[in-house]
């Protein structure tokens, strides 16, 4: 879109600066006020002299960028990358070859240069594609828009087969992106390890084209590759817990152009069991035992990731005495032959209610104690 010429005259003395503009209607006309002036003046636009009486200024605000990329003027960056993303596919000459598309190719990398920049965008909405040029910071005519265009696609993974060649990375092979899957496992097979067959799916090369075609094909629509599924058998160590990532080599996407295929990341969920909790490769259980039982000792059966086994209670086990069982925690990762415990926590039980000859019982005993006191203070 072109913007009407402004045509501005200023009478110019060392005290005093009037102005009289003549701008014809169009809405997209650029309007510079008294206050605006000063900065272009400091910006470089025009230089003021004490002996410089008359000058005459013309300024021409070629192109509306936003209408270039058609967005508005409270659009977002991300709005405005889209935008551009979308019209510079459209215009590539490699891809369009129809007459002006590098002309229109260039015209909305340009627009893109400057409303993707913060201070470009200020400078543009105040005064337009002068005030950019008069500040010194230059617009997109002085940049290599297949530069931009290179930088912002190949950080998006290239421009999936387009059918682009001779210009710079486009023709290079790309490695494929990796992929991530998440896998859930229950509280034992984190710990002994298992065996799991998982279904993913993944950008496989395209067999109709490889991404070699020089205008994009039906099966893969340029990309070079497309979505299959692909059962893997994962063996999956012991000793793995929440948050683990697995890396399987060379099972993610499908690289470009021959390119490498990238990596399969598998991150792990394990769910909690009911019964036993995981402090690293520590396993931690509590159990609860009679005030007899702890008086006079036991044995139990308490759980454990190997099954049901004894264990001990000493006689005299004080309330929230910890009991361990040696090596019956987590294999360490990668080291199974290596294991944590497991941490029994012991809680003693007091009844509160007692019946008549438990009562009778718990006396004797405390007079005996009184007794006992009594004698070893002699």
């Amino acid at each position: 879109m072109l913007r009407s010429s402004i045509t501005n005259k200023f009478s110019i003395s060392p005290h005093c600066i009037s102005s009289r503009i003549r701008s014809s209607s169009s809405p997209g006309s650029t309007f510079f006020s008294k206050e605006s002036l000063s900065a272009l003046f400091s910006s470089g636009l025009y230089n003021n002299s004490c002996q410089q009486r008359r000058t005459r200024l013309v300024v021409r605000a070629d192109r509306d960028y936003y209408t270039v990329l058609g967005v508005s003027k409270t659009s977002s960056k991300s709005e405005i990358k889209s935008a551009y993303r979308k019209l510079a596919r459209n215009y590539h000459p490699d891809v369009n070859k129809e007459p002006g598309a590098e002309e229109k190719f260039k015209e909305i990398s340009n627009a893109y240069e400057v409303l993707s920049d913060d201070e470009k965008r200020s400078i543009y909405d105040r005064y337009g594609e002068a005030g950019l040029k008069g500040a010194g910071m230059g617009t997109g005519d002085f940049s290599n828009p297949f530069d931009l265009f290179e930088s912002l696609f190949d950080g998006l993974g290239g421009m999936g087969g387009m059918g682009m060649g001779g210009r710079g990375s486009r023709n290079r092979a790309t490695e494929g992106e990796d992929q991530i899957y998440n896998l859930v496992l229950n509280f034992k097979e984190a710990v002994f390890g298992v065996e799991k067959e998982i279904e993913i799916a993944r950008l496989e090369s395209c067999n109709t084209c490889d991404g070699e075609m020089s205008t994009p094909c039906n099966t893969c629509n340029g990309d070079g590759r497309v979505r299959k599924s692909k059962r893997i058998s994962l063996k999956v160590p012991a000793g793995v817990d929440s948050g683990s990532r697995l890396r399987v080599r060379s099972e993610g996407n499908a690289g470009r152009r021959g390119g490498p295929p990238g990596d399969l990341f598998v991150i792990i969920e394990v769910l909690a069991d009911p019964v036993l909790k995981r402090d690293d490769t520590n396993i931690l259980y509590t159990c609860k035992v009679s005030y007899i039982d702890a008086i006079l000792g036991t044995t139990l059966k308490v759980p454990t990731v190997d099954g049901m086994v004894d264990l001990k209670i000493p006689p005299g086990t004080q309330p929230n005495t910890t009991l361990v069982m040696a090596k019956k925690g987590v294999p360490l990762l990668n080291k199974r032959n290596m294991r944590g415990d497991q941490l029994v926590k012991v809680q003693v039980e007091i009844p509160k209610r007692l019946s008549t000859e438990e009562r009778k019982l718990i006396e004797e005993i405390a007079n005996l104690n009184k007794a006992k006191a009594t004698n070893s203070s002699r």
